[in-house]
């Protein structure tokens, strides 16, 4: 798997639990969407849903991350990418440290877990194998309203016949570098697409952007101290945890817009 990722950029699929305990989550999803409204593209979730932190420390996952990115690990960030059935939304192509302000780019590591199908008809994630390895591409940033980039940001003339698609079941995941080119297609099926996306990061790593910015250690050690630590909450839906997420989302929202790379 490692050595698949290495030279790829990504690995996909990696079961973490059964179908069962997907519909479970799915279900804790939904009932706090009707509570207070849809979860899409809130950062730092866990600090809201105790579930979440849950799934960021199944042990199939931590044991891959470990592989790839070291034994010391920080959790960064757990959102829910959304796309509702038969709608426009989608993802250009772009690279994830495009924005994120990290001081290195090789000791990183982005989880996608499916929470229900996820195939090319409801817009799975689609990888540009290698494209870790060429360093960082323009970004031009768009005015695109279905784009679920906080800028739209693109990559132009992507070579999209050498795309390979990562279609998941629910409870799988999909793995990929923060240079891997990668986007999604609308999804044109008749159920919600919805999938957790969890971004992992080693304890030496530094925030260029920011000085409030926050993770939790979820393996190993941290000897470095470079992040606020994240309060985790304290069931499935804290009340607590609400503004704290209401907080850290606009922190980290504000923090990957400033000072971007895209042009």
């Amino acid at each position: 798997m490692k050595e698949y990722y290495n030279t790829n950029g990504f690995y996909s699929p990696l079961r973490l639990f059964d179908t069962d305990e997907a519909i479970e989550y799915r279900k804790k999803l939904e009932l706090v969407e009707a509570k207070i409204g849809p979860l899409h593209y809130f950062a730092k979730t866990y600090t809201m849903l105790k579930w979440v932190y849950d799934v960021a420390t199944n042990s199939i996952l931590l044991d891959f991350v470990e592989e790839v990115i070291g034994k010391n690990i920080l959790l960064y960030n757990a959102t829910f990418i959304i796309k509702e059935p038969k709608s426009k939304t989608h993802v250009s192509w772009h690279q994830d440290l495009t924005y994120w302000g990290f001081d290195k780019n090789e000791k990183q590591v982005s989880a996608w877990i499916a929470l229900s199908n996820v195939n090319d008809l409801s817009g799975c994630m689609k990888m540009i194998p290698g494209s870790h390895k060429k360093g960082f591409f323009d970004h031009k940033s768009t005015n695109d309203s279905n784009n679920v980039l906080s800028r739209g940001q693109t990559v132009l003339n992507v070579e999209e016949d050498k795309a390979i698609s990562c279609p998941l079941l629910p409870g799988e995941a999909s793995f990929h570098h923060g240079l891997t080119l990668h986007a999604s297609q609308p999804n044109n099926s008749n159920d919600r697409r919805i999938g957790l996306n969890l971004q992992f990061i080693s304890t030496d790593m530094q925030q260029l952007k920011s000085d409030n910015d926050s993770a939790i250690l979820v393996r190993g050690k941290d000897n470095y101290n470079n992040f606020k630590i994240d309060v985790v909450a304290k069931n499935d839906f804290d009340d607590d945890g609400y503004e704290r997420l209401l907080e850290r989302n606009e922190h980290y929202n504000k923090t990957i817009r400033e000072n971007s790379l895209d042009k």
